[in-house]
């Protein structure tokens, strides 16, 4: 089988699972050519006594639109993430997760997925979009940003901290840069 990529994006109010929670959750799976194969989205209701980070809670009333698209209609934790292995499970391919950074969206997935269904589609690992730039370009990481990478691994999608629409451009970038790695 072949892999599918995963692009992940979560919205949290804090910073680690547990004591806080993950709000809204999408994912785009592609194939390698940039084809969209199909999403998921959902809106998670809090954790039982979790509460928000103050600093997080700061930036969300600052952002109050992202805020409401990201707690409109919310799901039961466990029914949400039984719905999303069974959704990564129909993906007609290995899903491999892929994140921007990774390390903050697969850690609130991984906590969630192995909470709440005991296993996790991606095993244990994570592709970081952000090491991959890195790399490309030969940069040191902390200097690795959006702004610094080339302006043709980018579509014109907007990025408004709404999970799926996030995870949807976010794809774009890995497959663009995917594609230009491939070729040299």
């Amino acid at each position: 089988m072949s892999e599918i990529y995963v692009s992940t994006d979560v919205e949290a109010d804090g910073p680690i699972p547990g004591p806080y929670s993950m709000l809204s959750l999408g994912s785009a799976a592609f194939q390698s050519d940039k084809t969209l194969i199909g999403t998921f989205e959902v809106n998670l209701e809090p954790l039982p006594g979790a509460t928000g980070h103050p600093e997080t809670m700061a930036w969300w009333a600052e952002n109050r639109e992202a805020w409401e698209a990201a707690t409109k209609n919310p799901r039961p934790a466990e029914v949400a993430m039984k719905e999303y292995v069974a959704w990564l499970d129909g993906l007609p391919g290995h899903p491999v997760f892929v994140g921007y950074p990774a390390s903050f969206d697969f850690l609130f997935v991984y906590w969630y997925l192995i909470r709440f269904t005991g296993r996790s589609p991606f095993s244990f690992s994570a592709l970081d979009i952000k090491t991959m730039a890195m790399v490309m370009l030969g940069k040191d990481y902390r200097r690795t940003v959006k702004r610094a990478m080339p302006r043709r691994w980018f579509d014109d999608l907007p990025h408004r901290h709404r999970a799926l629409d996030d995870a949807i451009e976010q794809g774009t970038l890995f497959c663009n840069m995917l594609a230009e790695a491939r070729k040299g």
